[in-house]
C-alpha cells in the first residue's frame, strides 16, 4: 500500500467513526429533547473545536476533515439549541 492510500483510508476512518460516534447522541436529543445530562460548557467547547477544524479544512482543503467536523459542528449547534431551551424553560418555571 503506499502512503497517499493510508492517509486516504485514515480519513476515511476517522470520519466516519467520528459521525457514527456523534450522530447517535443528536438523534436522542432530538426525538427525546432531554438534555439533562449534557454539560453545557463542555458542548460549546467540543462545538468551538469542531468550528476550527472546519476552518482548518478548509484552509488547508482537507475534505475528511470539513465535512466531518461540519457535520457533528451542526450536530452541536442543533443540541446547544435545545439545552438552551430547555434551561431556561427550566429557569422560567421556578
Amino acid at each position: 500500500m503506499d502512503k497517499e492510500f493510508l492517509i486516504h483510508l485514515c480519513g476515511w476512518i476517522a470520519s466516519f467513526g467520528l459521525i457514527l460516534g456523534y450522530l447517535p447522541q443528536a438523534i436522542q436529543t432530538i426525538r427525546t429533547r432531554n438534555t439533562d445530562g449534557i454539560s453545557l460548557p463542555g458542548f460549546i467547547m467540543m462545538a468551538i473545536g469542531c468550528f476550527a477544524f472546519v476552518i482548518q479544512g478548509l484552509l488547508i482543503e482537507n475534505y475528511y476533515l470539513l465535512l466531518t467536523n461540519l457535520i457533528t459542528f451542526t450536530c452541536s449547534v442543533i443540541i446547544f439549541t435545545i439545552k438552551m431551551i430547555n434551561d431556561y424553560g427550566k429557569k422560567k418555571k421556578k
